[in-house]
């Protein structure tokens, strides 16, 4: 099964931008498919996830916020029920 990255992130945000662009170039090498949700203007996902955007989830548990670390994400991705 590939597994599902979903990033919460917000338009302008420089870490938003950043952690995108580290998770697409793992997606060059990982199969896994990739959402991004933009928060602006709902209010239900800006209280879940506003004051920490980007959020990652991976299968959708909770993985990562404010940044991504790169190596921990690709340990994640490939082994994502641990």
């Amino acid at each position: 099964m590939i597994p599902e990255v979903a990033i919460y992130s917000r338009s302008g945000c420089h870490l938003c931008d950043a952690a995108e662009a580290i998770v697409r170039e793992v997606n060059k090498e990982i199969p896994f498919d990739l959402i991004v949700i933009y928060i602006d203007g709902d209010a239900t996902l800006e209280k879940e996830y506003g004051e920490e955007v980007p959020v990652t989830l991976i299968n959708g548990k909770r993985h990562d916020y404010f940044k991504v670390n790169r190596e921990r994400f690709i340990e994640a991705v490939l082994h994502p029920h641990q």
